[in-house]
């Protein structure tokens, strides 16, 4: 089965693109300054330095990236809980503290990357009408 010229390596494309934070439209720009972790705040550019897409749709985008940010977070804390069940840290009232601690502590581990990421979902697969466009990458 061959791919169309236009959509040959679509796929990894979009997850590089995705992992990297890079424009959904382009590909190529950067959606974010700075690193994830830093010792500066992470900062959102306003539009692609590529391709010009401004990446609030419009004013309150990314009030919806708070429910994708909370979905992230619920899985990381029920897989953390789990795991830690699994590794010998029985779900007993003696232990509640440590229960609590090991959540409270990867919630401000994970905090950065849930910020970034569900933004970078916001823009890959929720918005409607916001499509990779291989043209403008070769610019």
């Amino acid at each position: 089965m061959e791919q169309n010229k236009d959509t040959k390596g679509l796929y990894i494309s979009q997850w590089h693109g995705f992992a990297n934070a890079k424009c959904p439209r382009c590909r190529v720009g950067k959606v974010f300054t700075g690193a994830t972790y830093g010792f500066r705040a992470q900062k959102m550019n306003e539009f692609c330095p590529h391709c010009q897409l401004k990446f609030e749709r419009e004013p309150g985008y990314f009030y919806v990236s708070m429910f994708v940010s909370y979905a992230m977070n619920v899985a990381e804390m029920v897989t953390i809980s789990v795991a830690a069940y699994i590794l010998g840290l029985k779900l007993e009232y003696e232990n509640l503290w440590y229960f609590v601690a090991l959540l409270f502590g990867s919630t401000l581990v994970f905090s950065p990357l849930n910020y970034r990421y569900s933004r970078m979902i916001l823009l890959y697969w929720l918005s409607p009408g916001l499509h990779y466009e291989p043209e403008r990458s070769a610019k």
